[in-house]
């Protein structure tokens, strides 16, 4: 791996031509993507990946699509949700799935979620 200084890679970057900026721009955004809308809060939902602005947990939502439940459905039930939380939710997914399998194995929440579920609706 080569080190280089935040100064270097500036200048590299300006030295590149357009059509290799937008590729390295679509990298970078498709690299940060699953964590925006995404927090970690000590002492909120155990410190667990949550949507940003909400107590929601990332595992509580992936719990419920690997149920089968569709978005549209999760948006009904949470209307402070938007489309785009639950994108981020399945990207933060995909790019934490460990952690995200980690939480729902620890709070063993599925047969809960789909008792619960159904209540709802």
């Amino acid at each position: 791996m080569i080190a280089l200084s935040f100064q270097q890679v500036e200048a590299f970057i300006a030295q590149m031509s357009m059509d290799k900026k937008v590729q390295l721009f679509y990298q970078l955004a498709k690299d940060i993507t699953p964590l925006l809308g995404i927090e970690k809060t000590a002492g909120i939902c155990g410190g667990s990946a949550c949507i940003i602005r909400t107590r929601i947990p990332v595992w509580t939502l992936v719990s419920f699509k690997k149920l089968g439940i569709q978005d549209a459905n999760l948006l009904m039930a949470y209307p402070n949700l938007r489309q785009q939380d639950l994108n981020n939710a399945w990207g933060y997914y995909e790019a934490n799935k460990q952690e995200i399998d980690y939480d729902i194995k620890e709070n063993n929440d599925l047969k809960h979620l789909q008792s619960e579920f159904t209540i709802l609706f």
